[in-house]
């Protein structure tokens, strides 16, 4: 964050809010222990990022299930279409609970297009109908094949989880930051790298690398693998002109201690998991720091 806020190039963006950025950026953490990537210097909300990658895993795109259980993180880009399109002046709040409420009104205004889950567990592909032309195959479940590569081939170099289905993008309210997962096996232990294309790293780095570690950790315990490395890498890593107040208090902050993460239960799949499977230890972050997101 320091080396961005004085050492980053400052450019125009596509929200238009502007940005500090550097380019190729790397960071690595070890997850042995049950020791994870939160955050101490402001505090992370690990359930609700929790909750979002369990909702990612579902392969669904609507918001209305994150909606109902109060995660508002992918609200604002259908919120900026309804209004757009209908010219209404709703509040998130009001735009959120009348997704909850009306199912009609969620599946014409709640649905975020072809996103991470999608790409992640339903990838489509074509085959020819016979006459000339195409036809829709059947989904690729990328995260399923992983986790039975991992099983039965863990040398392979081709355990990859892709996100950016170049077809697609036009068509998702926001194309995949977080994009390309990749696991490795070495010593009985999954590593994971995350290639991340666009990181905005005081609101969405936080939530990244707590959701990358928490799919590592997943995936080690679907495969019977220790927990090992999350190598973490930035393509356009930067920090918004408009969130100076929240960088600057956050960078005279000292981290302290050693969060653990315990996963209580082992269900039977990768798709299985709670967020009551969930248990964090040794977390006490200094408060929560608040900015606006650019959409």
């Amino acid at each position: 964050m320091r080396q961005i806020w004085t050492e980053g190039s400052e450019r125009r963006d596509r929200t238009g809010v502007g940005t500090r950025s550097i380019f190729g950026a790397m960071l690595r953490f070890d997850l042995a222990g049950g020791h994870m990537p939160l955050l101490t210097t402001k505090r992370v909300f690990w359930k609700t990022a929790t909750r979002e990658m369990l909702w990612f895993l579902t392969g669904n795109t609507n918001i209305r299930s994150l909606c109902t259980q109060g995660v508002e993180i992918w609200t604002d880009w259908p919120l900026e279409r309804y209004r757009r399109e209908s010219g209404a002046t709703i509040s998130r709040a009001e735009f959120s609970a009348r997704i909850v409420a009306d199912a009609d009104f969620a599946l014409q205004w709640g649905d975020l297009g072809p996103v991470y889950g999608k790409q992640w567990t339903d990838w489509p592909t074509y085959e020819t109908d016979g006459q000339g032309g195409y036809r829709k195959g059947a989904g690729i479940n990328q995260v399923a094949e992983v986790v039975e590569t991992l099983r039965s081939n863990p040398v392979s170099r081709r355990h990859i989880i892709e996100g950016w289905n170049v077809a697609e993008l036009d068509q998702m309210a926001l194309p995949p930051c977080h994009k390309t997962y990749q696991f490795h096996v070495a010593e009985g232990k999954l590593n994971c790298a995350l290639y991340q294309r666009s990181c905005d790293v005081a609101l969405g780095l936080p939530f990244n690398l707590w959701s990358a570690a928490l799919l590592q950790r997943m995936m080690a315990q679907q495969t019977d693998l220790e927990p090992g490395e999350l190598v973490w890498m930035g393509g356009d890593t930067h920090l918004y002109l408009n969130h100076e107040v929240l960088v600057r208090e956050q960078l005279q902050r000292e981290p302290a201690g050693a969060p653990r993460l315990e996963i209580v239960r082992r269900p039977a799949s990768i798709f299985d998991y709670r967020i009551d499977d969930f248990t964090v230890h040794d977390y006490s972050p200094y408060g929560a720091l608040k900015a606006p997101i650019a959409v």
